[in-house]
């Protein structure tokens, strides 16, 4: 229905520009008779009807976000360019309620110019995953791409309409601060950029955590106006939070045993790690999240560990383990090694490995699990990675119709030794002078292996050394290199001692069910070495030395 006219209505209807104006929904609610001299639609058939009906389908939704310039259908039923800056007339409570602008044709600017403008703009908008939006005080939003829709379910006029809408749909636990860095914005004597993060309540009543990179633009002789990028940032934000919740639940389940927990993003590669994480390489109260994680933990393991330790997850990462389990020698910020376990479980998606979680254990507060004397690795330890191998060649074993692959990857050997006289040293020289020798004997030990090996400790002078993706006659090759070292004499102090070994060796080859098997399968072929005065027997029915 037309409007009743007032003096400046009339004025309009002699101006020769054409003068549009709709509703808050694009429905035209007046014309000037320009309208039909530019467009040859008469201005009878164009009211109450949308303008949108007049735009070109594939315009309308830049027009809608604010676009001034788009494609208008003329009477002659071809598409033309023109130019359409609305602006917005709002009722008392600044809600809009009408649009007015003039409609200008701007044919004679090349049209395939335009084109390509607004190909590129809407490419852009197209791979941005969020949405664009620019403000200006007391109008409110002056652009909004449709990407709003998508995200958070209000239309574009919705949100167009109200210059308020914002900042009555973030989060009422959010808002007082939102709003003091938005007025800060409104009122800055200078253009800057600002970053905003907050809850939207969305049109279905879902919380979208928000991060708003924007900019203030102060200009001379206009009102500031804001430009900016919003993107929701719910499961980031999500995730972080579980984090914590997840580190509070666990930090009360593990401070009775003292283990540092992380949880790795491998998709951004950033690492997060607990307080205790800290402790123990003695980090002390730093940043806990960490980019880079792969980096931040390398610096942590000696050099000799290094290859080892990342061949154990990344098997699991892989597949060819449900879960990893690695000791290795930390540094600390004090100055000095200690023995840690690293243990963790991935997560996949699609067959890809997205995070990881786990703990991390100081295991000099084990006890029997580390060596105060030769600091080597104890019983406990040395069982939890001959399981951990055991498992991986079960594994193979299974995935090649119970054949174990031939190439060693995950082929291993246990060693038993036992010093030869060793009873005599303590007896001959003192306890002192025996503790000394072990000492040496360990750092021989250490000597004639691999990183990926491990030796440790039983008790007494027994030792044990696993060795690693090595197949059965290299393992008594590296036997026999053992014993020839440790035949060597040793000098302690003014003494110079001689102690050999005898060394008990079984390969993964005998196919043994459980670690009892193994230890007792080595510990029999090392008596039988040391009856004998073998030197080297590896286990199998009939003993023989290896010399």
């Amino acid at each position: 229905m037309p409007p009743t006219f007032t003096p400046s209505a009339k004025l309009l209807q002699l101006l020769p520009e054409a003068v549009v104006q709709t509703d808050a929904l694009w429905e035209i609610t007046y014309l000037n008779p320009a309208w039909t001299t530019l467009t040859g639609h008469s201005v009878e058939a164009a009211l109450g009807r949308s303008l949108l009906e007049f735009v070109h389908p594939d315009d309308i939704g830049t027009m809608r976000s604010g676009m001034p310039v788009f494609r208008l259908r003329f009477a002659d039923a071809d598409y033309r360019w023109v130019r359409l800056k609305l602006h917005p007339e709002t009722d008392a409570a600044l809600r809009v309620i009408s649009r007015q602008g003039v409609l200008i044709e701007i044919t004679e600017v090349t049209e395939q110019v335009l084109v390509e403008i607004r190909q590129r703009f809407l490419r852009l908008l197209e791979t941005i995953d969020g949405v664009v939006w620019e403000a200006e005080i007391g109008v409110g939003n002056t652009f909004l791409s449709p990407q709003v829709e998508r995200l958070f379910g209000y239309s574009v006029e919705e949100w167009r309409s109200d210059p308020g809408f914002w900042r009555a749909h973030v989060h009422p636990d959010d808002l007082a601060q939102a709003l003091l860095i938005d007025d800060a914005a409104y009122n800055a004597t200078h253009s800057y950029a600002y970053e905003m993060s907050y809850r939207l309540i969305a049109k279905s009543g879902k919380v979208v955590w928000v991060r708003d990179l924007c900019r203030a633009v102060v200009e001379p002789g206009r009102p500031n106006r804001m430009i900016g990028l919003m993107i929701d940032v719910t499961q980031q934000k999500n995730t972080e939070l579980e984090l914590l919740r997840s580190e509070n639940r666990y930090s009360l389940a593990t401070r009775g045993s003292n283990d540092g927990i992380w949880y790795w993003d491998l998709r951004t590669d950033a690492l997060h790690v607990s307080g205790r994480f800290h402790q123990i390489v003695g980090l002390g109260s730093g940043d806990h999240v960490h980019d880079g994680g792969w980096s931040f933990l390398e610096q942590l393991i000696d050099p000799e560990d290094r290859v080892r330790v990342q061949a154990a997850y990344r098997r699991h990462l892989s597949g060819n383990s449900p879960n990893f389990s690695v000791d290795f020698r930390a540094f600390h910020a004090a100055g000095r090694l200690v023995w840690v376990n690293w243990r963790g479980l991935a997560e996949f998606e699609d067959g890809v490995a997205v995070r990881m979680a786990g703990s991390l254990s100081d295991l000099a507060d084990r006890g029997s699990s580390y060596d105060a004397l030769t600091s080597l690795p104890g019983r406990p330890l040395f069982r939890d990675r001959l399981a951990n191998l055991m498992a991986l060649h079960q594994n193979e074993a299974a995935n090649c119709d119970g054949v174990p692959s031939r190439d060693g990857a995950t082929m291993f050997a246990v060693l038993l030794l036992d010093l030869n006289g060793f009873k005599a040293v303590n007896d001959n020289y003192g306890h002192h002078v025996g503790d000394r020798l072990l000492q040496q004997v360990a750092r021989r030990l250490e000597s004639c292996v691999r990183a990926v090996d491990l030796v440790a400790r039983m008790s007494g002078d027994e030792f044990n050394v696993l060795l690693e993706s090595i197949d059965p006659a290299e393992a008594s090759n590296r036997a026999q290199q053992i014993a020839s070292a440790l035949a060597a004499p040793y000098v302690v102090g003014e003494h110079t001692v001689i102690s050999g070994a005898s060394i008990g060796l079984v390969s993964s080859a005998s196919r043994l069910a459980t670690v009892d098997d193994y230890l007792r399968a080595a510990d029999t072929a090392m008596y039988q070495a040391k009856s004998q005065s073998l030197g080297v027997c590896v286990f199998q029915p009939t003993c023989r030395s290896s010399a």
